[in-house]
């Protein structure tokens, strides 16, 4: 009787393993290149005590220091060990994110994760591996899109490190990617990534403005050059997500045509989207169409900025007439209804 229990057991065992084997595959693949980067991260007193690490970057790691201070003790996010590590890019690309959407609707393909959920991205630690997906969608029909995420948020599974690409990066910029991780690890909704990335995003670069002008003042250049590049950026993802409502529309009508006929008038609609960015007024490009002289962008492209952007005056109209502008009462209330872990 438990010889056939066992051998019943481990034949459901057997069909589950096969079953869920490239999942598990991936699985390994990501904990081991997660796992190279914690291990080969070091504590950031100990780089700050190391005489040959240039001081102009010392400097840039006391500023996070003071960014993740400010995050946990003016705003109530999560106290965690992340951003307490430094791991060293070496100039190089650690991480490659892929996205996918239907070649004639904004319909993103999703991936299926324990603990996270559905998800519109899939990472690797691979470059390789990462080509490889995008050329097997691409054959398949979708639209792909490859990107080199700034940082990403393991939920507390992981230490996160600072990656020492971020030390490039703007004051505001950077605090508003260590703020962005930390909202992550602190309030997450499973299998709701247009509201957790739009809701961090939203936190985030409000939380940024209030860094630096409790840091350098609110009239001060660190100030003013996070308020011209996020203005920018503003003006930009909204303009990308009125393009995404008229390919929106643009589909729906032409669903009944032949791929020929879709293919070129999807062109020739993204094409008018690109040239009309240079109708928006920017403080810091002259040209934004420029970007896209190349490739146009195509609908995973679109999709990102709903991913990121789309919800943010939902969360804007909640901030201001619920919470009265209070962004710890707003994080309070969310991480309550909403805890990562």
């Amino acid at each position: 009787m438990k010889k056939g229990i066992f051998l019943i057991a481990f034949g459901i065992l057997s069909l589950l393993v096969a079953w869920y084997w490239s999942l598990l595959a991936y699985g390994i693949q990501q904990g081991v290149g997660q796992l190279k980067i914690v291990w080969g991260a070091r504590p950031v007193s100990e780089v700050m005590a190391d005489p040959s690490f240039p001081d102009s970057l010392k400097a840039r790691l006391s500023l996070i220091g003071e960014i993740r201070r400010f995050a946990i003790d003016s705003l109530g996010l999560k106290d965690t060990e992340n951003y307490t590590n430094v791991y060293d890019q070496k100039g190089q690309e650690i991480m490659w994110v892929v996205t996918a959407s239907a070649p004639f609707e904004l319909k993103p393909k999703m991936w299926d994760f324990p603990i996270v959920g559905s998800v519109p991205y899939k990472g690797f630690f691979d470059k390789e591996k990462a080509k490889s997906l995008k050329v097997e969608l691409e054959s398949e029909g979708w639209d792909v899109g490859v990107r080199n995420p700034g940082g990403w948020s393991t939920l507390g599974w992981f230490k996160d490190p600072i990656l020492s690409g971020m030390l490039n990066d703007s004051d505001g910029g950077l605090a508003s990617t260590i703020i962005h991780e930390m909202v992550h690890a602190t309030i997450w909704v499973k299998d709701s990534v247009d509201f957790n990335e739009n809701l961090a995003s939203f936190i985030a670069d409000t939380a940024a403005y209030h860094f630096l002008a409790s840091k350098y003042g609110s009239n001060s250049d660190q100030f003013m050059a996070y308020r011209d590049s996020e203005r920018d950026y503003r003006k930009f993802s909204r303009h990308m997500l009125r393009g995404a409502l008229v390919l929106d529309s643009v589909y729906k009508r032409i669903a009944n045509r032949s791929v020929k006929e879709k293919k070129h008038d999807k062109e020739l609609i993204i094409s008018k989207i690109v040239e009309s960015l240079d109708t928006i007024s920017l403080i810091r490009v002259k040209k934004p169409s420029k970007r896209f002289s190349k490739r146009l962008p195509n609908n995973s492209y679109f999709m990102g900025f709903r991913h990121y952007y789309g919800k943010l005056p939902t969360f804007k109209k909640e901030f201001n007439q619920t919470f009265k502008g209070d962004l710890p009462a707003y994080i309070k209330f969310l991480s309550r209804t909403h805890p990562a872990n």
